[in-house]
C-alpha cells in the first residue's frame, strides 16, 4: 500500500517535472529563433543601411545564457548530458546491477551539485532584483540581470528534482541499464 502510494507520487512528480522541462526547452527554442531574427536583422541593417543594431552583442550574450539554462532540464530528462557513459555501457553488459547502482550514484551527485547551484544563485537573484542592477552599455543597450539569475535558479532547481526522481523512481527492470527516454526501447 505504502509502496504503491510512493510509486504513484514519484510517477506524478516525474510527469510534472518532465512537462515543465519540455516547456522550458520549447521556450529555449523560441529564444534561439528570436536570436536568429535579431542577428539577421543586425546583418541586414549593417550591410544595407549602414546602421547596425546597437546592443546586438549584449542580446546575444543574454540569449545564450537563457538558451542553455532553459534547455538544460530537458537535456537532463532525456539523459543527454555531455558525459562519458561508455564505461557504464561496457560494464552494464556484464554487470547490469552494478552499472545501475553506479548510475544512481552519479545521478545523486549531480542532484547535489544542481542543488548547490540553486542555493548559490538565489542570493544573487535577490540582490539583482533589489538593486535593479543591469548589464550592457548605458545609452546603447541595457537589460536587468535578475531574469537571467531567476532562469538559472529555476533551471538548477528543476534539474535537482529530475535527478532526484531518477534516483528514487522505481524501475520496472532494475537490472537493466536505463536507455534515454526518447530512444526506441524495442
Amino acid at each position: 500500500m505504502v509502496v504503491s502510494a510512493f510509486r504513484k507520487l514519484v510517477m506524478g512528480l516525474s510527469k510534472a517535472t518532465n512537462s515543465v522541462a519540455i516547456g522550458a526547452n520549447a521556450a529555449g527554442t523560441l529564444v534561439v529563433l528570436g536570436l536568429v531574427g535579431i542577428v539577421n536583422f543586425d546583418v541586414v541593417a549593417r550591410g544595407v543601411f549602414n546602421a547596425p543594431f546597437l546592443g546586438a552583442v549584449e542580446v546575444v550574450q543574454f540569449s545564450m545564457v537563457l538558451i542553455v539554462f532553459l534547455q538544460l532540464p530537458d537535456v537532463v530528462r532525456v539523459n543527454r548530458l555531455t558525459r562519458s557513459d561508455g564505461f557504464l555501457v561496457v560494464i552494464g553488459v556484464k554487470y547490469p546491477r552494478f552499472a545501475a547502482s553506479l548510475r544512481h550514484v552519479i545521478d545523486s551527485i549531480s542532484a547535489v551539485f544542481m542543488a548547490l547551484i540553486s542555493i548559490a544563485i538565489w542570493p544573487e537573484f535577490v540582490e539583482m532584483l533589489e538593486t535593479r542592477d543591469y548589464f550592457g552599455v548605458p545609452g546603447v543597450f541595457t537589460a536587468p540581470w535578475w531574469p537571467i539569475k531567476l532562469v538559472i535558479f529555476l533551471s538548477a532547481t528543476l534539474c535537482t528534482l529530475i535527478f532526484l526522481l531518477k534516483v528514487v523512481r522505481p524501475a520496472d527492470k532494475p537490472e537493466l541499464v536505463r536507455v534515454p527516454e526518447h530512444e526506441d526501447k524495442t
